[in-house]
This record gives C-alpha cells, sequence and structure tokens, in this order.
C-alpha cells in the first residue's frame, strides 16, 4: 500500500515539476509548483519525517508560494508575459545533466544502505523537539540570536536614508 501511495506522490512531484519548468506563462508555472511543493509533503510523510513536511507545506505552500502569486497576480503587466526560452546552450546542458546523473546513479548503486524493517513510522517530531530543548538549547538560542542581528542589520540598510 506504501508502495502505491509513494509512486502516486512521485508521480504528481515529477509531471508537475516538469511543467514547472516546461509552462510558458508565469501564473501556470506557479500553480503546477504547489503541487510538486504537495508531493514533496507526501513524500515526507512516507518517509516518517512528519515535522520537514509541515514545514514544507507552511514554509513553502503557506508563505513562498503564496506570496509569489500574490505578487506575479497584483502585478499589472506580468501576468501575460510570455517566458523567453532560448535553445542555444541545450547541447552543453545535456552533457551537464548526463555526467550528473552518471555521477548520481553511482553513486545510488554503490552506497551500503541501511534499512528498517517494514511498518508505520515513528513520528519525529517529539525527539526533535527533546532535542532542540535540551541537547541543542545553547545554539539554538545562539542561531535566534544571529538571525535577530541580521534582521536589525538589513532594517537599518534599509532605512538609511540616501544622500
Amino acid at each position: 500500500m506504501y508502495d502505491i501511495i509513494f509512486y502516486l506522490f512521485a508521480a504528481v512531484t515529477l509531471v508537475s515539476a516538469f511543467f514547472v519548468v516546461t509552462n510558458r506563462n508565469v501564473v501556470y508555472s506557479a500553480f503546477f509548483l504547489l503541487f510538486t511543493f504537495f508531493g514533496i509533503a507526501g513524500i515526507y510523510v512516507l518517509l516518517g519525517a512528519d515535522f520537514v513536511a509541515v514545514v514544507q507545506v507552511i514554509v513553502y505552500v503557506g508563505g513562498i508560494l503564496i506570496l509569489l502569486l500574490f505578487g506575479v497576480m497584483l502585478t499589472n503587466k506580468i501576468t501575460n508575459v510570455e517566458i523567453k526560452t532560448g535553445t542555444i546552450n541545450i547541447l552543453p546542458a545535456a552533457i551537464g545533466v548526463g555526467i550528473f546523473a552518471g555521477v548520481l546513479l553511482a553513486a545510488l548503486i554503490n552506497s551500503d544502505w541501511k534499512t528498517l524493517p517494514a511498518g508505520k513510522p515513528l513520528p519525529t517530531t517529539a525527539l526533535l523537539g527533546s532535542m532542540l530543548i535540551q541537547d541543542y538549547l545553547l545554539v539554538f538560542e545562539l542561531l535566534g540570536i544571529i538571525l535577530l542581528i541580521a534582521l536589525i542589520g538589513a532594517a537599518s540598510i534599509a532605512r538609511r536614508e540616501k544622500v
């Protein structure tokens, strides 16, 4: 049963990602990107990474994609812009993709994969929460302080008056 659901999510992800790349309309590409993100989140759920799946949906689908759609739809002259596609660099791109696919396939074949017994995957949120609050608390707090400093710096640069 998990295999059928996995192949369904993989097919949705691959087909919609193909349409994101090949579609000439920006709005349609953004909508296909929505299905790509949901397919990836479904695969994360099947892998037992429920926290990563929820973050995928909240951050990418709820934040970035909706912001992209509103930005495209609220801009007057961008909704009907056709994306230009060039065919100048097809041969070097095909060679690069072929080399990358060969390296990736060799890594997949020659790796010693850890296998677990089949069954329902365990949730990861409790383990992740206890690690963030107990084991990595200092690193987590320092990261928050560094992000706050970066936010204050960006705000001060943006507010600086131009001379």
